[in-house]
């Protein structure tokens, strides 16, 4: 077995395909017939730079890689634009080459089509075989006891992470203008491993002021090299290349902030990083019958040490969570042999394990118990099966998000499996015990800082009905206001004289003895009446039903698998203004989210940030009564003016937003809430449930 990674960089004087002059060129690898890897698409590009990395598992020399380039077309056959071949056996082994390949086509040899760059390394691969799980999923199948229990040993290898590493990007100097106006509008891409991330955009600069924190899994234990390029953003455009530089982990000093000021290659200026290394997290995968919250012993330690004795200590450390994936039954059967090869992946934030492959199996049992540090008690653990393929990426049967705070410890429980998008049922249930320990100050506090990002997903696509939804939304939101503005005027229109003597009372009183203090106390109010009524038995959180109904009959799959990325839409035409609609998207969607959990923070739908809002508002009445306001005014003041002083590096944020962003939506309030089981579908509900 060989391992190949290959680097594609660009392409270079790429042949014209469109008649605006230019081609839309893609690049695709095959091995022995079989196409093993395709790049994304840059539009109107003859010199396109793609930077995408590819690691392969190769058993046999003699094949070549097949390199082809395609130019996209809407609605029509992809034209050819070159191809080459690559001669493994030729390549050196275990060192980077740096390889130019050029494109002909093979009925008109004498032709020019351009070359493409790679960046190539063929390693032998021996011992454990470390990144290369999904890849023994497609070459090796494995049918024995035996055999399955090597492979979950390969997984276990491969999923643990030795270390964190902590980047904070602070800022840049001196970039290179590319836009007309002589500025630029820049991001960063962080990139080790498999892990990427994207920073966010500052427009119209040259001198970038960033402030965001990303954290990575370090599996290599001599540590690894984080990739950095800088784009400048373009909308309607391919993004311009603004440069890169390495950051090589095994000479950084771990337990130790290093601050970097990195030289940008193949551009200008610098980018000013703070990066830390730290000792691995308390992640593990172990069988059913040893697990560490079952020894009385070892669980009275780990309650020990997020007791409330030890709130500040190590604040980042809030709890530990323990998954026992027991089985699942009823699974959609996606081979042709009326089968399923599942296997299990289990997520929490950007931490991410999965168990051993059960082939030829509606009703896997895996009994795992995968064990993950909690961060923020705030996050959703997410439970995925899927059926393994031997030539091709694997089939989605079912997924399960269920928040932490959400979890009955130490209950056996079946959980109805739901789509992709976690607005509907599909076939399958699947049988989990969870068990949480957290300590309640700690997860409070972490509340008030930003929240962990995820690692860069697929790129948002223009949907119309995602658009029409996100409308709808931001609509409820705003009829709440206007009905609201409607029944104080009608106070002062004196429909109702009753109610409009009340109010002018009220009125009155309020405003005659009004202190700074009553606000806060007023916004308890509702929190207290909306908890006398749930606690009474009616459940103010209906308007979750509605927001049920609009996503009960959404059909749309918002995330295509790769194997349907061919399929041309209509809206594939909306090109040149992709990025204004999808801005419109999320902002629209931005606007509906923080309306909506404003109004979820007071209903109780999260009682732990509905305590926390108490202790908070409560805390805010003593001080705003006691304290004048004059001093608390100048306190913050002198906190905002110097802040940048006392700690050049440090990273904004709004404590009240961190808050709302742990306050679920009422489209999150769906996708959490659990589906009831239906032990005896009826033949047409199962029929409309399987996608195959």
């Amino acid at each position: 077995m060989y391992q190949l990674d290959i680097i594609l960089k660009k392409g270079n004087n790429l042949a014209i395909r469109d008649r605006t002059g230019t081609s839309d060129p893609y690049v695709k690898f095959k091995i022995a017939g079989k196409e093993v890897f395709r790049s994304k698409t840059i539009h109107k590009n003859l010199n396109p730079v793609w930077e995408e990395r590819v690691s392969l598992l190769v058993e046999t020399l003699r094949d070549p890689l097949y390199v082809k380039v395609f130019d996209y077309d809407f609605g029509l056959q992809d034209d050819f634009m070159g191809s080459a071949y690559l001669y493994l056996e030729s390549l050196e082994h275990q060192r980077t080459l740096d390889v130019t390949l050029d494109l002909k086509d093979p009925q008109y040899p004498e032709h020019n089509l351009g070359s493409l760059e790679l960046a190539v390394t063929l390693s032998p691969k021996e011992g454990d075989l470390r990144d290369a799980t999904m890849l023994l999923r497609r070459n090796w199948k494995r049918s024995s006891k035996y055999q399955s229990m090597r492979l979950s040993d390969v997984h276990r290898k491969a999923q643990l992470w030795r270390g964190i590493v902590s980047i904070s990007l602070i800022e840049g100097r001196s970039f290179q203008p590319m836009d007309a106006n002589g500025l630029s509008d820049p991001y960063v891409k962080f990139r080790l491993g498999h892990q990427k991330y994207k920073s966010k955009t500052i427009p119209k600069t040259l001198n970038p002021q960033w402030r965001e924190q990303f954290d990575f899994h370090l599996y290599e234990e001599q540590g690894g090299y984080v990739d950095i390029t800088v784009w400048d953003k373009d909308a309607g455009k391919k993004d311009d290349f603004m440069g890169r530089c390495t950051i090589d982990l095994s000479l950084l000093s771990k337990e130790h902030t290093h601050k970097l000021d990195m030289p940008l290659e193949e551009g200008e200026g610098v980018l000013v990083l703070l990066v830390t290394l730290t000792a691995s997290a308390a992640v593990s995968i172990s069988d059913l019958s040893v697990n560490m919250l079952d020894d009385p012993h070892e669980r009275h330690q780990i309650m020990q040490r997020y007791s409330l004795w030890r709130s500040l200590h190590n604040l980042k450390d809030v709890g530990v969570v323990q998954v026992k994936v027991i089985k699942a039954e009823g699974l959609m059967a996606a081979d042709v042999t009326g089968k399923s090869d599942p296997f299990c992946v289990v997520e929490l934030s950007n931490d991410r394990l999965q168990t051993h492959t059960v082939y030829k199996n509606l009703n896997p049992e895996w009994n795992k118990v995968f064990t993950f540090n909690v961060k923020d008690i705030h996050s959703v653990l997410e439970v995925t099966v899927y059926d393994e393929d031997r030539d091709r990426s694997a089939d989605f049967l079912g997924k399960v998000a269920i928040p932490l705070l959400n979890i009955q410890n130490g209950e056996r429980k079946a959980y109805a499996l739901k789509s992709k998008e976690l607005t509907g049922p599909t076939k399958g249930v699947i049988f989990l015990e969870i068990d949480v320990i957290f300590n309640a100050v700690k997860a409070g506090l972490r509340t008030l800082i930003p929240i962990e990002q995820k690692y860069i997903e697929e790129e948002p696509k223009v949907s119309k009905q995602l658009l029409l939804q996100n409308f709808n939304r931001v609509r409820r939101c705003i009829m709440f206001l206007i009905n609201t503005g409607c029944y104080i005027n009608s106070c002062f229109e004196w429909d109702s004289p009753q109610r409009s003597i009340c109010a002018f009372v009220l009125f009155v009183i309020v405003v005659w003895n009004f202190e700074l203090y009553m606000i806060p106390l007023a916004l308890l109010l509702p929190l207290a009446w909306n908890y006398i009524l749930i606690a009474s038995g009616k459940d103010t959180r209906q308007d979750v039903v509605t927001m049920e109904d609009l996503l009960e009959d959404e059909d749309e799959d918002f995330d295509k698998d790769d194997k349907d990325s061919e399929r041309k839409g209509f809206m594939n035409k909306l090109y040149a203004i992709q990025d204004v609609c999808i801005s419109v998207q999320n902002a629209l969607d931005e606007v509906a989210s923080y309306g909506e959990r404003i109004k979820n923070s007071f209903n109780w739908t999260v009682p732990f940030l509905s305590w926390l809002a108490i202790v908070a508002l409560g805390m805010a009445t003593i001080i705003i009564y006691f304290i004048p306001l004059r001093y608390i005014v100048l306190a913050w003041g002198v906190n905002k003016f110097t802040k940048k002083l006392r700690d050049p590096y440090t990273i904004d944020n709004n404590e009240l937003l961190d808050f709302l962003s742990r306050v679920p939506s009422d489209v999150q309030v769906v996708q959490y809430r659990e589906l009831k089981l239906d032990p005896n579908p009826s033949p047409n509900k199962r029929k409309k449930n399987n996608p195959g």
